[in-house]
């Protein structure tokens, strides 16, 4: 008799138990096929050629003249624009491109302490005694050596990917793989568009230059 009798807090236990697995395998399958997805989204016509509006209308915006103290050189300010319109074309699903559009929030907030702790900084270095310094050279030596080969390789890959320096593995390379994809896109946008531009700029030069007719024979 007491073999027939079920336990209704093991039951109960079991049950939560497979609808906890059954539910994270659907949130597993869920997040593959939107990570395929947007793999599959990067590598489309159709998304090359909307990152290429954006991108024209956000050089457009870009002054390559004189540069000031606040805004980035030319070349630079190319490379955020094109970043930036990539990471509004990822729509903020990647931690990658939340990651750029953050970033110049945390600049200016960067600006901003910097000019609140130069005064504090010119007193305390005016009242500051000189400490004997220890050389930390061996020991960062040190530090890296005890480090294995395959750790050194993820921590250099979470500090290219943007967002992920202090990530774990598989979070990295899933960022990194779509970061790859999206990167890969801004390529090929980039040099149809500076294609496009010589294209443009050849055929305009050779309008504006007159043809050469040839010299008619002089009579002796």
């Amino acid at each position: 008799m007491a073999s027939l009798i079920t336990n209704p807090v093991t039951n109960t236990n079991s049950d939560r138990s497979k609808r906890k697995k059954k539910k994270n395998s659907m949130v597993k399958q869920n997040l593959q096929r939107s990570q395929k997805e947007d793999h599959a989204r990067w590598k489309s016509e159709a998304q090359q050629q909307i990152y290429s509006s954006k991108l024209i209308q956000a050089l457009s915006q870009v002054s390559l003249g004189t540069p000031s103290p606040s805004a980035p050189r030319g070349g630079r300010a190319v490379r955020k624009a094109a970043d930036r319109v990539l990471a509004v074309a990822a729509k903020g699903r990647t931690r990658w491109s939340r990651a750029i559009l953050t970033s110049r929030l945390k600049l200016k907030f960067r600006k901003q302490k910097r000019s609140q702790r130069g005064s504090v900084a010119a007193v305390a270095a005016a009242t500051r005694t000189s400490r004997s310094k220890k050389p930390r050279v061996s020991v960062l030596k040190l530090k890296a050596k005890s480090v294995p080969t395959v750790q050194r390789k993820v921590k250099v890959l979470g500090r290219l990917v943007p967002g992920c320096r202090k990530q774990p593995l598989p979070v990295i390379l899933e960022e990194a793989t779509d970061y790859i994809a999206a990167l890969e896109m801004q390529v090929r946008a980039m040099s149809a568009l500076a294609d496009l531009l010589s294209g443009s700029g050849a055929a305009s030069s050779s309008s504006a230059t007159p043809p050469e007719w040839p010299m008619p024979p002089t009579s002796q």
